[in-house]
């Protein structure tokens, strides 16, 4: 008899004194021939529940005992000849067997960083894990050292930014050997080991005949026609090593200082892929490795399985759950993820360290387009809030104070202490972080967070009235103070109406919505935008004096925006207006339909078009954002509107007229442009779109109508076609 693991256990067990033993061996051979495949045997408190945390017994996924291809631990491993040191006695093979475990550990390392355990990624090379053995062979001990003190510091930044939780990115180590005396030499080790290749590499290039080398500077393995290339391919994964190692070191600088320098290593890795990818061709030509078919899928540039890895070696440690069955990612594939975390971590280092609050919100939406990789969300976090403050150096109630452009003769002192700054600050700073999550995290918290910024609201709202109440005994000073409750105010609720739209906005990156809901979203974002480009403007507006201000309309009081705070002031608000138009006019236009053609209508047994408004919008609801609104508003908005009263209105035409005037104002920054022009396309479609569909007639059962995300991620244009 065997346990799962293999090892044998004796054919009886001895009962103690309060246990009475039982053979159930007959009952189990039963129901083994009673039971198909994927019928269970559970008891009557068995519930689903349960089933989640419930072993699979014999399943290779589910139980570790069933895996019995590897070996039980590192000195049985050691002992069979799996991780020789060294690699072989043929320096040649040796060389080429060293590169195969820095690519396999290459494609662990990018296969830990997409969410699997350290201990069954990085760590399953048993020259890790034993890396005292591994001191007799310099290249591999030194490429074995700074692979280990790497991720050392990605754990750490990532921990730091304590966003690890959001995609199961393994930061614990579970024993696992993730330090070790001697790693701070790891560099000093790398650029002794770099240099002698180096040397060697310039030997060869120095020679007219490469057949044989000087005498005084030895060659890396024993074939001379092969030197130049197995050089060249070892120096550029040392060199990428290096490289990046160094650019997270000097991220983590504080206060932005380290990168510039930072900058230089990414630009260098980058470099070096190249050359690890052009050093492809060269390994597996000598390598006599598989067929161009299957290198695809191999995890080394040679195609050839390396020494020194087990997988299951570490089984125990991966997590206080059963190890689960993972995909090492292939090699190519792991250049591929480098490169685009490099890519990612450059957007970091072009972002000016002044920009403010305002310019920082749309960078880290700008930023999140891309998907950026964890690794550099977290650092891009640890740059904008360090020790409490914006980029280390500026205190939250400054960046505040700049954004509320404080009038002169308010005190410093009395502004910072100001309970209702200090729990802005908090909120600006929660803000940030979730805005550097990843997508469906970063929703989530949104709507958890509206409560928090409605709350504040509301309190700056009653403190507001009683002060103002109350003004007449209060002092110079005071009364300035109880101006910028105001201020105050009208900025909080401008935040909130922009974390409401990007709430609203990610639910079409998430595919949350389905094309029969899109009406009651963009009716919802109509509502949003209106608000957020009123408070917009009453937030720029304060320099314009209140007595200008009185009796003017929105329009008006928009161009005095225009011309008293500066051309990116107004540009920002003729931007919303888009926003508010095409909003408006994709509700419309859907309603039409629905009401016409009786399309994109929700008819579902489990839930009703009420349900779903409430189960899309509870968040904003709860927090009251904006108030009084509800399901019936929108009914009472939409039940009666024609495709006629759509075209009169021609929402999308007043969007083209705003658009042509705005293409001056953001001439310098490509991402506006882009998102212009993204617009363009989506309301000049949607015009003609809705052109055809008045005059061949909204109820022609001939035509068919859906709407698709062709040129902007937010906004859909209608695809009209005739059958």
């Amino acid at each position: 008899m065997e346990d799962r693991g293999g090892n044998d256990v004796p054919a009886s067990i001895p009962s103690g004194e309060q246990m009475v033993w039982a053979d159930v061996s007959p009952l189990i051979a039963a129901a083994c021939n009673d039971l198909h495949d994927g019928e269970l045997i559970h008891g009557e408190n068995f519930n689903l529940f349960a089933a989640m945390s419930a072993l699979e017994i014999m399943d290779p996924k589910m139980d570790s005992g069933m895996e019995r291809n590897g070996f039980h631990s590192i000195e049985e491993a050691i002992e069979n000849g799996a991780a020789p040191i060294p690699l072989s006695l043929d320096r040649t093979v040796d060389v080429q067997r060293c590169i195969d475990v820095m690519d396999r550990l290459f494609s662990c390392e990018a296969t830990w960083h997409r969410g699997h355990s350290l201990a069954q990624t990085v760590f399953s090379c048993i020259y890790l894990l034993r890396i005292e053995r591994t001191s007799t062979h310099p290249l591999l001990h030194s490429y074995c050292r700074i692979m280990r003190s790497t991720c050392d510091v990605v754990i750490t930044a990532v921990s730091d930014a304590r966003t690890h939780e959001e995609e199961d990115f393994f930061t614990t180590a579970y024993g696992l050997p993730l330090k070790g005396d001697g790693d701070e030499k790891c560099l000093s080790l790398l650029n002794s080991v770099e240099e002698t290749v180096s040397r060697q590499l310039r030997a060869c290039k120095a020679q007219a005949s490469r057949k044989k080398l000087c005498d005084d500077i030895g060659s890396l393995q024993t074939n001379p026609d092969l030197e130049e290339g197995y050089c060249r391919a070892v120096l550029c994964r040392l060199r990428f090593r290096k490289h990046f190692y160094h650019a997270l070191v000097c991220m983590r600088k504080p206060q932005g200082r380290g990168l510039e320098l930072a900058k230089k290593h990414v630009m260098s890795c980058l470099s070096e892929l190249g050359s690890m990818s052009k050093s492809v061709e060269f390994l597996r030509s000598n390598a006599g490795g598989p067929s161009d078919g299957e290198i695809e899928c191999r995890t080394t540039a040679s195609g050839k399985q390396p020494f020194g890895f087990d997988a299951n070696i570490n089984s125990r440690l991966s997590a206080p759950t059963p190890p689960r069955a993972i995909q090492i990612l292939s090699w190519k594939q792991a250049i591929e993820f480098f490169e685009k975390l490099l890519n990612d971590l450059d957007a970091i280092f072009s972002l000016p360290l002044d920009l403010s609050l305002e310019d920082i919100l749309q960078s880290l939406v700008q930023f999140q387009k891309s998907q950026p990789d964890l690794v550099a969300r977290a650092h891009l976090q640890l740059l904008l809030v360090q020790d409490g403050k914006l980029y280390g150096k500026y205190p939250f109630h400054v960046v505040i104070s700049r954004a509320l452009v404080l009038p002169e003769g308010t005190s410093d002192q009395a502004f910072q202490e100001n309970e209702f700054v200090v729990q802005l600050g908090q909120l600006t700073i929660n803000l940030i972080k979730i805005l550097c999550t990843n997508n469906a995290w970063q929703r989530r918290k949104l709507g958890k967070i509206l409560q928090d910024w409605g709350v504040i609201s509301i309190q700056l709202e009653l403190a507001f009235r009683r002060e103002f109440d109350e003004m007449l005994k209060f002092s110079a000073d005071e009364i300035l103070l109880t101006r910028l409750s105001k201020r105050l105010l009208v900025w909080a609720e401008e935040k909130t109406y922009w974390i409401a739209s990007r709430f609203l906005l990610l639910g079409f990156q998430l595919e949350l919505y389905s094309p029969k809901e899109y009406c009651m979203v963009y009716w919802y974002m109509y509502v949003i935008f209106v608000n957020l480009l009123e408070k917009m403007q009453m937030r720029i507006s304060y320099p314009v004096d209140d007595s200008r201000r009185k009796g003017k309309k929105k329009r008006d009081l928009a161009k005095d925006v225009g011309l008293e705070s500066g051309v990116g002031a107004s540009s920002s608000c003729m931007l919303v207006q888009c926003y508010v138009y095409i909003s408006e006019g994709l509700t419309m236009m859907l309603a039409a339909l629905h009401n016409e053609r009786q399309i994109f209508q929700i008819s579902s047994p489990f839930n009703s078009e009420h349900e779903r408004f409430i189960q899309h919008f509870e968040l904003l609801q709860r927090a009251n954002v904006p108030p009084h609104i509800s399901y019936h508003l929108f009914m009472k908005s939409t039940t009666h509107v024609q495709i006629s009263n759509v075209v009169k209105h021609n929402y999308f035409r007043e969007v083209q007229r705003i658009l042509a005037s705005l293409r001056g104002s953001f001439s310098g920054d490509s991402n506006k442009l882009l998102e212009l022009h993204q617009l363009e396309q989506v309301v000049e479609h949607n015009r003609i779109a809705l052109s055809v569909i008045d005059k061949v007639g909204a109820s022609d059962p001939s035509l068919e109508i859906r709407f698709e995300f062709q040129h902007h991620p937010f906004f859909p244009v209608a695809v009209v076609k005739r059958s």
